[in-house]
């Protein structure tokens, strides 16, 4: 990759993307492509949050075939496998240096605001200080998960209770002794909580409303064939609802030891304690929390989901004509006989809270009027109204996939082809007041 020096810095860039993720290097690798001077600006290093954010037992919940960004896809010996935390760094680690991306790590982009001549500057903090940027375009790559979601009451919790944000969650010896309250139910708190649960911890689980998957139906990977299907495709405003799908949780599944269902049933029948949605605590200082009664309603509304998915995959099957092992449904391998109202985690033995409750935005960095009342940025397909101005990497940016390796690409390629058309015009602008001398000088 290049790595641009002090020195080298130019004052100005057709194009500046702030984030070195995924979504910001794929975005460099098209207007690396076309020719377009960019840069990208990255506070850390590139690809940072797959080691820094996630626990040592992670793995991919999509099969490894997903992986696909622009010019470079996994080719490995295991396509329908998961690749792991740290297999997917080491696979991330090889994507900038394929096409050396014009890349400043270590560099925070502390204000973005728009000048009179519809362009944008961009203040930065580095190794060598403030600086200042100045750019025709800017693709904000940082995706949308910034800041870490707890409940307003939680700094009152009993303070001999350690209390950790999925983002920070390792393993389960990195936990005080003792039994373990993890709060929600996407991705993150339910393969935490399987992850706590393998390593013989008592568990308690606070349900939230995401649905789940099979991990394998009909002789596939349930992924495969959604993909198949077209679902990672679909634009957001054809799904029921349309840009409300923005708002939905992911179903919850795992990869690992080869990918398996997350079947929190199972759990519960096997010794872990299930609640409906965390409510309340009772009172500063204490460590008595109250639930609603949702835990039943959240089982039956996940295992729904599921078994709408499988019916969706046998109708596919049967359209096409499809020679697949027979179908099946999801029967509830345990029912809970109460609905828990309220626990006492001191007097359960409970020692710590992994919060996974999912996070907020935070732009306020972007100066610049493109936000709606709760602080998303505003966009079709990335693009804002802001002439220049572009979101990526954003969930259900523009399809199911976009918030995956499978469809960054394809928004890459669409927010990158608005900015490259927006620089040939105004090339193209200047030099016809060049002379044939001066042309031939710009090259």
């Amino acid at each position: 990759m290049t790595q641009i020096s002090p020195e080298s810095r130019p004052k100005h860039v057709d194009v500046a993307i702030v984030g070195g993720g995924q979504a910001g290097l794929a975005t460099s690798w098209y207007l690396t492509r076309d020719g377009v001077d960019h840069v990208v600006i990255e506070a850390s290093t590139a690809a940072h949050e797959w080691a820094d954010t996630r626990w040592d037992a992670f793995t991919l919940v999509t099969p490894n075939w997903h992986c696909r960004l622009p010019g470079y896809a996994y080719d490995g010996p295991d396509p329908d496998g998961f690749m792991t935390r740290d297999e997917v760094v080491a696979w991330l680690a090889g994507y900038a240096p394929s096409f050396g991306p014009p890349l400043l790590e270590h560099t925070r982009v502390t204000a973005l605001t728009q000048t009179e001549d519809g362009g944008f500057t961009l203040t930065t903090q580095g190794p060598d200080g403030d600086l200042t940027w100045h750019a025709g375009q800017v693709v904000v790559a940082t995706g949308g998960y910034h800041v870490p979601i707890v409940p307003p009451w939680a700094p009152g919790l009993d303070p001999s209770i350690a209390q950790i944000h999925s983002a920070d969650y390792k393993n389960p010896h990195s936990l005080p002794e003792g039994e373990v309250l993890v709060v929600g139910t996407g991705q993150s708190g339910a393969q935490i909580a399987e992850d706590l649960h393998l390593a013989g911890r008592r568990v308690h689980l606070a349900l939230g409303d995401a649905p789940r998957v099979a991990r394998t139906y009909r002789g596939r990977d349930a992924m495969t064939w959604l993909a198949d299907m077209g679902l990672y495709d679909t634009a957001v405003a054809q799904y029921p609802g349309g840009l409300a799908a923005r708002e939905k949780t992911n179903h919850y599944v795992t990869g690992r030891d080869g990918g398996r269902d997350i079947d929190l049933r199972a759990f519960a029948a096997e010794g872990m304690r299930l609640y409906g949605l965390l409510d309340s605590l009772e009172s500063p200082g204490g460590s008595l929390v109250r639930f609603q009664p949702t835990m039943r309603e959240a089982l039956e509304r996940a295992d729904s989901v599921y078994n709408s998915i499988c019916g969706d995959i046998d109708r596919y099957i049967e359209s096409r004509g499809i020679d697949a092992p027979p179908a099946s449904r999801y029967e509830p391998v345990w029912e809970p006989e109460t609905e828990p109202a309220s626990l006492d985690l001191r007097a359960a033995g409970v020692t710590s809270v992994v919060w996974a409750i999912g996070y907020r935005p935070d732009y306020r960095w972007v100066q610049v009027g493109v936000f709606d009342g709760t602080g998303r940025p505003t966009h079709t397909r990335g693009v804002t109204e802001v002439p220049g101005l572009y979101f990526l990497g954003l969930p259900w940016l523009h399809t199911w996939g976009s918030g995956r390796f499978l469809g960054i690409a394809t928004d890459a390629e669409h927010v990158a082809g608005r900015a490259v058309a927006r620089v040939r015009p105004r090339r193209s602008s200047a030099r016809a007041g060049m002379s044939v001398m001066d042309v031939a000088v710009a090259g």
